[in-house]
């Protein structure tokens, strides 16, 4: 018999390779490697959508959207600010830092969907609702009080609120949403952390509720001193109660989150992980029922691979690059920005044209944690880069723009005019300690600007680095920022583009492009 060409078998080798790189890979958890908290996921027909928290980011409340339960894009926001107050728009010397709105509620009723959020700082409870999820328009709803991460709940042509910490209750809202009716509060659980039987250092929070085959699934999580965040599901055959208890998952922290099922009829609990300076990521565990309850997990385990498609990365999904080139009819941001509070519009714009995002300024700041519109993108982990191309050559004295890792021990590279000179800068925070770790002399138009990022193990940390030839040559500038997750921040860091002025505002800056990469590559 002949044997077949070298050329022939290369051939088969290479298509049977391709074939198992495509059809032979699985998902792995995390699901998504970046901040995406407080997930709300539900299913219409074959397409599922989720959202997450926002905290002090605009515009708020992002929708995903997902075939898969694996690949997601961001398609919509619910609101684009929460109101003006100085808080919300950094002026006053307030801020709305780690606040903002918290975790969501997603559901889908009678042909409309609806989201809703709540925020520590308003003191108010947000309903936004759309007949299309992914288009808008959306209609709001806001009243008072603020219910702590709650979920909303429609059965028999009523709708419920659940929340609480600790102690779980109940309201039943007006019939057009628009507020709690009088005297329908209720104690749905006590005490809905007892079943840990510890210490408790967190109580019962995350309050998420699902109806499957006639019972009533209450989901939320606490956390045992000593322990890690614990899964707790509360069971009842009737919406009222009476509700039993026990703890269903405890493992590396995965927690927070709830139900979802496939067209399949396979089952997945959507959780998140404290995953240090990232943030708080999104994983997916099996689950299977057994007497009416659903066990979480391979073994009470976390299984690292999943029987679901393979992830096709996070860019453009939910990341992406931009050279703020535009074509008619196109929106001025693409979803995966968002500003750092709520942004000053008549001080940014969009030339599609030319490719070109400028920033001005019309006050003084004494630093990027009080500067207005600091345009933000997740970082996303193992690892990742952001590079930035910056035009300086209309900035004023005491002005300060570039790129930064934003969290309240951020990490920055920036252009700084000086006694009429520009300098390129390294600046770094640490607790409220910001410090300029070196600076060099800089007299061109133009720079790129880059931060690398390692997440690696929790490694956590970056570098800065400048090239002055178009990115032939790049110079890392200054220190190591070793990143830490912060609670005034509540939130992973972020690339930030950003512009401020400390002596004279009326100048302007312009941003070529923001690129971002998966791989450390220099």
């Amino acid at each position: 018999m002949n044997q077949p060409s070298k050329s022939l078998t290369f051939t088969f080798l290479f298509i049977a390779f391709f074939c198992h790189s495509i059809f032979g890979q699985k998902a792995i958890n995390p699901i998504i490697h970046a901040d995406v908290p407080d997930a709300s996921m539900i299913r219409v027909g074959d397409t599922y959508y989720m959202s997450s928290t926002t905290m002090h980011m605009n515009p708020g409340v992002p929708i995903m959207k997902s075939k898969d339960l694996v690949n997601w894009e961001l398609v919509s926001y619910a609101y684009q600010t929460l109101g003006n107050s100085d808080d919300l728009t950094l002026t006053n010397d307030k801020n709305m830092y780690g606040k903002g709105s918290w975790a969501s509620s997603l559901r889908y009723h009678e042909g409309k969907f609806y989201v809703s959020t709540f925020s520590g700082n308003t003191h108010k409870t947000y309903i936004y609702s759309t007949e299309d999820i992914e288009n808008g328009p959306w209609e709001a709803i806001e009243f008072r009080p603020s219910l702590h991460d709650h979920t909303l709940f429609f059965e028999d042509g009523k709708a419920y609120m659940i929340w609480g910490a600790g102690e779980i209750k109940m309201v039943e809202l007006e019939s057009d949403l628009s507020g709690i009716k009088v005297d329908t509060e209720r104690v749905l659980i006590k005490n809905a952390h007892e079943p840990i039987k510890e210490n408790i250092m967190l109580p019962a929070e995350g309050t998420q509720l699902f109806k499957v085959n006639g019972k009533y699934y209450l989901f939320n999580i606490s956390w045992p001193r000593g322990g890690m965040r614990t899964v707790i599901i509360h069971k009842a055959d009737n919406l009222f109660g009476p509700y039993e208890g026990r703890v269903a998952f405890q493992d590396k922290g995965v927690a927070q989150g709830g139900l979802i099922d496939t067209p399949d009829g396979d089952w997945y609990s959507f959780l998140f992980r404290d995953n240090g300076a990232v943030g708080r990521i999104p994983y997916l565990v099996p689950v299977r029922w057994e007497n009416d309850w659903p066990v979480l997990g391979e073994n009470g385990k976390v299984p690292m691979e999943l029987d679901l498609p393979a992830s096709k990365g996070l860019i453009p999904g939910i990341v992406a690059s931009d050279d703020f080139k535009r074509k008619k009819g196109e929106p001025a941001l693409p979803l995966v920005w968002q500003w750092n509070h709520n942004p000053v519009d008549r001080l940014w714009s969009i030339n599609g044209k030319k490719g070109k995002l400028t920033l001005k300024t019309d006050r003084t700041d004494q630093s990027i944690l009080t500067a207005r519109n600091t345009l933000t993108q997740r970082t996303i982990g193992p690892e990742s880069i952001g590079t930035i191309k910056l035009d300086v050559s209309k900035m004023k004295e005491g002005d300060w723009a570039g790129l930064t890792l934003l969290q309240k021990d951020f990490g920055l590279i920036a252009v700084k005019m000086l006694n009429g000179q520009k300098q390129l800068v390294m600046l770094r925070s640490e607790e409220t300690n910001e410090s300029e770790i070196e600076s060099v002399p800089f007299t061109g138009k133009s720079v790129l600007l880059r931060a690398v990022c390692d997440f690696k193990d929790r490694k956590d940390q970056a570098k800065f680095y400048y090239s002055t030839d178009n990115g032939k040559i790049w110079k890392q500038l200054g220190d190591t920022l070793q990143m830490k997750y912060t609670l005034p921040h509540f939130m992973g860091y972020r690339y930030g583009l950003f512009y401020y002025s400390t002596e004279q505002p009326g100048g302007q800056v312009d941003f070529d492009f923001f690129q971002i990469d998966d791989q450390i590559k220099l």
